[in-house]
This record gives C-alpha cells, structure tokens and sequence, in this order.
C-alpha cells in the first residue's frame, strides 16, 4: 500500500517513515533541494523519494497523480525554530502548502489523510487544553498551524473525507532535533558541560517518540471522517527544570546547568499541558512511556550516537 509522508527529514516524520518501512509499507516521501537528509541517509534505499516543495501547486499535483497514495501522513512544517521566522514563507508552507496537497490527494482519492497540528494552536491556557477550546494562538506560526487544521477540518466535513489532524505537544526520543532542550541537556552533560538554559520554571508536555507514532498507526488502521482534531501528549506537564534535574540524575552528572544564559523567544507558560481524554474515547489511543523511561531510552541511544549531535 501507498503512503506519502511530508516532512519525512524532522523528527517526527523521519521516526514514522521508518516505522511504516519496518511494517512494510511502500513509503514515498517528500524532501525538498535543499532538505539536510542527516537523519534517513540509511533509509534512503528503502523509500521512493520526490523532490517537492509544498508551495509548487503544479508540481505537488503531478506527483501525487504519479503515486497515488492510499494513505497520506503530512508533518512538513516550518516555524517551528526561533531562526525560522520569515511570515511568508510560514505561512506559505504551512498553510498554502497544505491546502495543495489536501486539494492534489482528493483528485486521486485516498484511504487516510492525516494533517500534523500543534498545541501551538491553542495559545497559551491556564488548564489543560482541549480540542474543544478556542484557539488563541500567538505568532506566525501557531497561527498558520490553526488556520492549516481547520481547513482539513472544512473538507473533511463539507466532502465527508477521512482526514484527521493529530495535534502534539512535545515529541522527544531518538533522532530529536540536537537544537531541542532534551538532546541539547543530554549531549552537554555527555561531554561534560553544563548545558546553558532559559528559566527552570517554564512547562512542557513532553511526549515519547514511540507513542507519538502509535496514535499514527492507529488512525491509519482505522480511518475517520468528519474533521476529527487529537491531542497527542502525555497528558502530564513537567517542568524544564525537573527534567533536567532527572536527566542530571540519570547521568550521574555533577554538572549544575547555567540558567538565565539564554533568552526565551516566546513568552514561557506555567501550564501547558493536553487534555486526552478525547484521543483515549475516540482513538483508543494512550501514551504508555513514562518521562523516567522515556529520558532513559533517549539517553542510551544519544550516548550510542553522539557523533550525529556535534
């Protein structure tokens, strides 16, 4: 069976296509010229790749009536980093970009489209967040996230098509960007140097890898229609500082971090957290790795590939 999966070089999209390689499927994805393929060079043999930037209408439509995909997993994205803030091209890519494959895939049909949101989404809630809940969202790119989820959500409804938009929270494991706090805290301490962090206080709810690609599975096997939106989290928030001190502790690393050396480039809330109780009734769907061993699964497979985080 067909999939095309957009993003394929981050994090989450990398993990997934291989995930869907070890199960067989027939993968197709999307890289763009000037996409750093650091994470699936080893998978490069075992996936058709296209050349595609989202922005192209013209070109995205050709390759998808070329593929056909029964199943479409769509993660590219872009904003996500504090370096990647040029307005136009966030938007562009977030929301133009999905709008032309949503519109490319339902010419040739398919069995499961799923949209990849963003507890950005939301804004900033002083309760755990629900998908019932206002969106707020500050910034470029929590907006053009919003904006992305609900067009799916229009079609979804208006054309009774089975498109879903899973909204994470915050992904970690293997393969995590070295920019991000985890494999940043991990690979100093390694080396011995004390990582240099923002506040101790902000919260984050910090979701392992693994189960994050459960919750793709299980609507790929059991496809809805009607829009659904999912929160995909853990459902607990922790602080930066807590897991920090159990990563410290992991490591047994005498190391103190050096907070207030960076300067946060958004304002830092003190809850942000998923409801997921929806995901539980309607997916089936629960996150069965804990922060202790989730923390402890990433730091074995960074210290095993360090050189992948210079």
């Amino acid at each position: 069976m067909e999939v095309l999966v957009t993003g394929a070089t981050g994090f989450v999209g990398s993990c997934l296509a291989r995930r869907l390689v070890d199960l067989n499927y027939d993968v197709h994805i999307f890289t763009r010229i000037n996409s750093n393929k650091w994470r699936i060079k080893d998978l490069l043999g075992q996936v058709t790749e296209h050349e595609v930037d989202l922005r192209d209408a013209g070109n995205v439509k050709k390759v998808v009536h070329k593929i056909a995909p029964a199943i479409v997993c769509h993660l590219a994205t872009y904003g996500g980093f504090s370096f990647q803030k040029t307005p136009s091209i966030i938007i562009e890519s977030n929301l133009i970009g999905t709008i032309n494959l949503l519109r490319a895939c339902e010419k040739t049909g398919f069995n499961c489209f799923i949209n990849t949101g963003s507890s950005s989404e939301y804004g900033i809630k002083p309760v755990p967040m629900s998908e019932c809940d206002i969106l707020e969202p500050v910034g470029d790119y929590g907006v053009s996230k919003a904006a992305a989820t609900l067009f799916c959500r229009s079609e979804a409804i208006e054309k009774n098509l089975p498109i879903v938009t899973l909204r994470l929270f915050s992904p970690y494991g293997p393969w995590d960007d070295p920019k991000r706090l985890i494999p940043y805290v991990i690979k100093s301490l390694l080396r011995g140097e004390p990582p240099a962090l923002s506040v101790p206080e902000s919260c984050r709810d910090f979701v392992y890898i693994d189960d994050v690609l459960d919750s793709y599975l299980k609507v790929i096997k059991t496809p809805l229609t009607g829009g659904g939106i999912f929160n995909i989290g853990s459902g607990n928030q922790h602080s930066i500082g807590e897991v920090v001190a159990l990563i410290t502790e992991m490591l047994g690393s005498g190391l103190e971090p050096r907070w207030g050396m960076v300067n946060s480039h958004r304002a830092e809330p003190s809850s942000w957290v998923a409801d997921i109780e929806k995901t539980r009734i309607k997916l089936g769907w629960l996150p069965k790795t804990s922060l202790w061993e989730g923390l402890k699964k990433t730091t074995a497979w960074i210290r095993e590939n360090l050189e992948l985080y210079p």
